[in-house]
């Protein structure tokens, strides 16, 4: 038989069995043929400020980074990071040994996670947890090791005994995301002042997203587990300019550490994309020194979005859980007689064409993930109210 291997051996590695095409990809493929408003896919229908789209025109007619970067990254990017992680957090990096640019966070955490496990160590992840997560682990040859973040006052809570139960002899690393996708949890001091103790009792290392870091709200405040104590030197700090500059498809992402972290996750990093996004990191350096006035501007933008779509879907009848952070909502589906969020999903668009995503696509536990769907509202605000206008039906 032409075409068929000899072998009985499936193609595809049985590390990754489990993992078909993500749920985004099929969501927003869904998204297109029904001709279905896509809140979805967290990406934002509008561009970003518009100098920072020039910065990057200039950089490629100006012939910067039209040919292979430096493998850490442009000097120019380097120092703009470690600039803003000073000036926001007070956390000094040096960016010649402690910053390393990345084809986006996703990159960033298949690097950092394939550099620092070897087969059987344990991750701890909270759960739900964005699928790249459980891909990268399964790639390394770890083993996931969920803490589920539960329902709680209106809004999603990490049990601190349960992480702490979570740890075994074999736990190498701590994976953490702050603010949370898709649950819209930031973590508090208490909590990670809780996680650092942990961390460095149980000589853990820890590896942060912190990609929605630009967008938190209400009293929430971002704080970066690394300036927590003794945490500097046992974490890998994960950002993004996808996320905080509406540019997704530029896929300019970093990692800020102590060297001997930097130098392992670069040694990851080399044999995947080599290098990436060339001039995108000049326009990207340009955009890390923008006025404060140009963050408040953008969480502003997104707390009246979400403010307008939290109130459509409990008007849709949705149990709303009210993000602190990043630019999702999760809901309960039980109070519209629906408890399978993953056909809820699928059957969405035709019933009213909307297009979510089942939360419980990311839990090991499917059964404590059923009822939740997720909805982005990065999105124009006409998009977002005609959405409302179309949930109602259900």
């Amino acid at each position: 038989m032409t075409g068929m291997t000899s072998s009985a051996r499936p193609l595809l590695n049985r590390r990754l069995a489990e993992f078909g095409t993500t749920i985004f990809a099929e969501m927003s493929a869904l998204a297109v043929r029904t001709g279905s408003i896509n809140l979805g896919q967290g990406f934002p229908d509008t561009d970003g400020p518009e100098e920072v789209r020039e910065a990057a025109v200039r950089a490629l007619r100006d012939g910067r980074g039209n040919q292979y970067p430096p493998g850490p990254g442009v000097p120019e990017l380097r120092t703009a990071i470690a600039a803003h992680q000073q000036r926001r957090y007070g956390l000094s990096y040096d960016p010649d040994t402690e910053v390393l640019v990345t084809a986006g966070a996703t990159e960033a955490i298949a690097a950092s996670l394939l550099a620092l496990l070897e087969p059987g160590d344990e991750v701890i992840a909270f759960e739900p947890y964005y699928d790249s997560y459980a891909a990268s682990i399964a790639m390394a040859g770890g083993t996931r090791v969920p803490v589920t973040l539960r329902p709680h006052e209106g809004g999603f809570r990490l049990d601190l005994d349960e992480l702490r139960a979570a740890v075994t002899d074999r736990t190498r690393l701590l994976l953490i995301n702050t603010p949370h996708n898709p649950t819209g949890t930031v973590l508090t001091r208490e909590e990670l002042t809780a996680i650092a103790g942990l961390a460095v009792e149980r000589d853990l290392l820890v590896v942060t997203d912190e990609v929605y870091e630009h967008l938190v709200f209400d009293d929430a405040e971002h704080l970066p587990p690394a300036s927590f104590p003794g945490m500097r030197e046992r974490t890998v700090t994960i950002g993004s300019a996808g996320k905080t500059f509406s540019f997704t498809g530029w896929k300019v992402g970093w990692v800020t550490a102590a060297p001997g972290l930097v130098a392992a996750v670069r040694s990851a990093k080399q044999f995947l994309t080599y290098v990436a996004s060339g001039p995108f990191q000049y326009a990207v350096a340009e955009a890390l020194a923008l006025p404060d006035s140009y963050f408040a501007g953008f969480r502003a933008d997104m707390l009246t979005k979400r403010d307008l779509l939290a109130a459509g879907l409990a008007d849709a009848g949705f149990q709303v859980f009210r993000p602190a952070g990043t630019y999702f909502v999760t809901t309960d589906i039980r109070p519209l007689g629906e408890e399978d969020g993953i056909s809820f999903c699928r059957a969405l668009p035709e019933r009213a064409g909307v297009v979510a995503v089942p939360n419980a696509v990311f839990y090991d536990n499917r059964e404590a993930g059923a009822p939740f769907v997720r909805f982005a509202f990065c999105k124009r605000e006409e998009v977002l109210r005609e959405a409302v206008e179309r949930l109602r039906r259900l």
